[in-house]
Order: structure tokens, then sequence, then C-alpha cells
């Protein structure tokens, strides 16, 4: 069989190869459709894989715990849905992104980087560099004061090669890096905490929103390539959700629940600028390194179709204090609604645990948001080394 299969022309080879995927696919759309809980398909659940993890406070799994800022997520009620039902450092009632993916494609919890746990073996499962309040530029977020911004993230991530290569020598932390997925999430922080809502921003005095976001998308990517550069091969950027959406900006700009037009066209033209500069990007290495995740349009959608999906709060956070639940933190003495699961927001700015997972769901399986390929597809191309 095996010397029979040699002698198929390339054209041929491909399309079964092609038809093998398909299949898979089917597969675990059909072993999805008859359970609720997130599904790991063999292949992924069996390959040895790495996952790693860069941007703000929507993938931070707790850096900030470890740093002197305002930042943080260390109190509850934040992680009262987690497993172990305490705060651990992430914007959410329970799981974020990052840990519905590493479901998906079978990478357990991610440790901070910061986190004096990750040593040994653990390094080989990857590391989450992301920091609350952090932006594309190194002046957002000025009043969170420390934080990791993107040089320092990557800096840790050329320092977490180094350890790796003391484990398992250099040729293998490559090919790991090479092989592993990784996930930028970024971009927003750099309306809300620097261009928008800062007295006096000097950002705002400089520049023109258009000229602004052309800025931005060209420090960002200078940051992809720089990831590029160290290895990365494997890329998930997510765009920015529909800022002015968000409880936190309804409470200070809107008169009756609706979403902040300004905002709106703000995030819009940052996420046309950044698909076009991923596309861009893959066209110039000659390969898909980069997969752009609509997830603007994702959080839209399903605004549209709450309460099939079952929410039936879209614009209110479950935590927080004033208007929408938009003000201030989310603390012990905040407002708290009693069923999660049917609010869209968690607290001012971020998605609940149930939203998350859904988001996941449809980056994993759907190709409707994923720019040239969805999750699934990333990952299996990966493991069959097409």
């Amino acid at each position: 069989m095996y010397r029979m299969h040699n002698k198929l022309n390339p054209t041929l080879m491909y399309l079964v190869t092609l038809a093998c995927i398909l299949v898979s696919h089917l597969l675990d759309f059909g072993l999805a459709a008859n359970s609720s809980s997130p599904r790991v398909s063999p292949r992924t659940k069996n390959a040895s894989k790495a996952f790693f993890v860069f941007g703000d406070s929507l993938v931070d799994n707790g850096n900030n715990n470890f740093l002197i800022t305002s930042a943080r997520a260390d109190s509850p009620p934040y992680g009262i849905d987690y497993p172990t039902h305490r705060p651990t450092g992430r914007f959410s009632n329970g799981k974020n992104i990052p840990d519905f993916i590493g479901e998906h494609i079978g990478v357990g919890p991610l440790l901070p980087y910061l986190d004096p746990n990750l040593s040994g073996k653990k390094l080989l499962n990857g590391a989450n560099f992301a920091s609350a309040g952090v932006g594309i530029l190194n002046d957002t977020g000025m009043h969170f004061v420390d934080i990791i911004r993107m040089p320092y993230q990557l800096a840790y991530f050329e320092k977490y090669k180094e350890r790796v290569h003391s484990l398992i020598g250099k040729q293998e932390t490559e090919k790991l890096v090479n092989k592993a997925l990784v996930l930028i999430t970024i971009g927003g922080n750099d309306f809300v905490n620097n261009y928008y809502f800062v007295p006096n921003s000097l950002r705002s005095l400089q520049y023109k929103l258009p000229d602004y976001v052309t800025l931005l998308t060209k420090e960002y990517q200078n940051i992809l390539m720089k990831l590029y550069k160290l290895g990365a091969r494997k890329v998930l950027v997510t765009a920015t959700g529909p800022l002015g959406c968000a409880p936190a900006i309804l409470a200070l700009r809107s008169q009756n629940g609706e979403c902040i037009e300004e905002l709106q066209k703000a995030a819009d033209l940052y996420n046309q600028k950044l698909s076009a500069m991923t596309a861009f990007m893959n066209k110039k290495l000659g390969s898909d390194v980069f997969v752009y995740v609509e997830s603007h349009n994702i959080i839209k959608d399903m605004t549209k179709n709450s309460k099939t999906l079952g929410f039936e709060v879209t614009n209110k956070a479950c935590c927080g204090q004033g208007p929408y639940n938009g003000l201030g933190l989310c603390t012990g003495l905040s407002n708290l609604c009693p069923d999660r699961n049917k609010y869209m927001f968690w607290d001012a700015y971020h998605p609940s645990e149930r939203m998350n997972r859904l988001i996941v769901e449809e980056m994993y399986s759907g190709f409707k948001y994923m720019k040239p390929m969805n999750l699934s597809t990333l990952m299996a191309i990966d493991s069959t080394k097409i």
C-alpha cells in the first residue's frame, strides 16, 4: 500500500490529503453537535505542542498579579466561576479565551510568565506573556504604571527560549516554537486608554483618527514581524471588539443605551487596516503565518442573536456599579448578577466566561470570521505537515 501511494502524482496526493482533512472536520463537527462541552480531536490532543499568548487584559492569565499596578483582577468576585472559585488574575468570572483555545488544541492552562511556578518541564507547555492595560504603543495605559509593555513581552519570550534551550537544546526549542500556536490580542487600549479617554491626550492632539490608525497598524506590523523572527509560524491575530458598545463606554457617553458611533467607527477603521495588514504580511512571507480573527463581527452577530444564544443582557456588565454597571472596577462591593450565563459582559470591558467559550467555538469551527482559515484547519495542517 505504501509503495503504491508513493507513486501517486503530487496533485492526486494533495486531493487525498485534503479529503482526509475534510472528513476529519465533519467528524469533529458531528461530535461537537452532540455535546455542549468542548471537544479535542485525538490528533491535536496527542500531539506534542506549545501555546503562547501575548497582549492585554482580554488574554492576561495573571501576570499583573506580580506587578505594582491597578490593572489587576486578583480579588473576588473575579474567578467566581473558575474551577477553584478563586480569582486568578483573569479578567473574567471564570475562564478566558486562552483557556478555551487550550482546551480545543490539547494544551493545559498556561501559567503567566512571571509566575515562579513556571519552570522545568512546565515551560514546554508554553507561557502567557499578556499584561492588562498594555497597547500597541508604549505610551498607552501610562496610568497603570507597572505593566508589561509589548517590547518587554517580546523580550520575555526571548528569555523563555533561552530557558528552554537549556532543557532540550536549541534545535528542539526552535522546533517547539515553530510548531506552537500563538495568540495575540491587542489594540483596544490604544483607543480607550490613550486616544480617547485620557485627559489632554497627546496622541489625539498629534493625529487625526485615520493617521492614528495608520500609526497603530505600522507599529503592530513591527510587533508581528518580531514574533515571526523569533520563530512564530502559527499566529492568531484578533480584531478589537466593538468598542463603542462596552458598558464602560455606555456609562460615559450613551444616553439611551445606544452604542457610541465615534468609537465604533474607530474600531471598524482599525480592524479594516489590521485585516489588510495581515494579508499583506502573509503574501510577503509566502505563507499563511497570520490568521486574522474578526472578533468584532463575532461579537456583533452574537449580540444580534443574543436571545437565541440564551443571553438576556447585552449592554450591561454583570459586575460593576453605576449606569450599565460600567463605572469603576468590579469589586466585592459591586453589584453582582445572580446568573452570569445570561450576561454577555462580565465587567465594564470584558466578556463573561460563557461569551469567551462561544467566541472560541466560532474561532475553532466556524469559517465566516476567520481569514484565511479557522483554528481547527490551522491545527490540522500543522499536525499533518501539509
